[in-house]
């Protein structure tokens, strides 16, 4: 049987290049000629690596860092994990789903596992016993060591910061929150509020909680109370952002009129909250999708480690000021 090794030989095309066109993988910009190529030497050699049938008999667990109940609190990891499954569903690959509160009792060898969240040394130390093949979502524990998927905080701030100051805008707050390792209870660098930190050099409108809506309520309810208030917040995730917006109808100030707000995510009620919450949009389905399909690429051969980074966008709506 020919192997993914003799098709990137016959075609001059890397294992991985050839992985990807085969596995119809949507990201992946080759030329028509290139893909071609591909495609008639796997015909050629009559490849069947990556057929169906092969996809039905592989079984990778997807461990998640939340609980059930954690993560119908933020749809943040929840959308990354529908991700997943579609298309492990479009393969035919089977999806065992352990949960943070069973991992202990449910992990089990498998061919790989994709890793949601962030997860500590030990954590990873046990992975390792149980998967050749890991891929982390949301993290990057070891870059040479794991796959992962990660979002491009960095460039998603500049672009909110550069909107504000078109706007006008240079007064700005912060309103963010921070998350532990469950086994060694472990701070987990919180790169948007970093950013924020190394931009403005006034931190005293800083904020910081829970990733919830009951904490961005609560944390807007004592910024008020300071009588601090920044022009502008940006808020780092939309579920925090709902209760922000909440504590400042209770409290009488208009929104944009008199702050602007700007979230994080883009989740799907940030477009019904009143006024419709300007945002940052986080593709986590495509988070999901290319997790898996890295992980693929490993079973499949592939050696050398990878590191993708998700571009964000900047949605419009109705909580900022209109440019002048």
């Amino acid at each position: 049987m020919s192997t993914l090794k003799q098709v990137a030989k016959v075609s001059g095309v890397s294992v991985s290049t050839v992985s990807r066109i085969i596995n119809q993988d949507p990201t992946l910009s080759v030329s028509s000629e290139t893909r071609r190529s591909v495609i008639e030497a796997a015909a050629k050699l009559d490849y069947k690596g990556t057929s169906k049938r092969k996809h039905n008999s592989l079984k990778i667990a997807m461990l998640h860092w939340f609980t059930r109940t954690q993560e119908l609190e933020d749809t943040y990891y929840l959308t990354i994990r529908l991700g997943i499954e579609k298309a492990a569903h479009d393969l035919g690959i089977t999806l065992v789903k352990v949960f943070y509160d069973d991992i202990k009792k449910d992990i089990m060898p498998l061919d790989g596992a994709i890793a949601i969240g962030k997860f500590d040394d030990e954590e990873i130390k046990l992975f390792k016993t149980y998967y050749k093949y890991i891929v982390f979502v949301d993290s990057s524990p070891d870059p040479n060591v794991f796959d992962s998927v990660v979002i491009d905080f960095e460039n998603a701030y500049a672009s909110a910061i550069n909107y504000l100051e078109k706007l006008n805008l240079f007064d700005v707050g912060y309103i963010g929150g921070r998350e532990y390792t469950h086994a060694m209870n472990k701070l987990v660098g919180e790169r948007r509020e970093q950013y924020f930190k190394n931009h403005y050099k006034d931190h005293s409108k800083i904020h910081i909680g829970k990733f919830s809506i009951e904490s961005g309520y609560e944390l807007m309810k004592s910024a008020i109370q300071s009588k601090n208030l920044a022009k502008a917040y940006l808020v780092a995730s939309d579920a925090m952002a709902i209760g922000v917006l909440n504590a400042l109808y209770e409290s009488g100030i208009k929104v944009p009129d008199d702050i602007s707000i700007i979230g994080f995510n883009d989740i799907t009620q940030s477009a019904y909250t009143i006024p419709p919450l300007t945002t940052i949009k986080v593709y986590q389905e495509h988070m999901g999708k290319t997790a898996l399909n890295l992980l693929l690429e490993r079973i499949n051969g592939r050696h050398i480690t990878q590191k993708v980074v998700i571009p964000t966008k900047l949605i419009i709506r109705k909580s900022t000021k209109e440019p002048n």
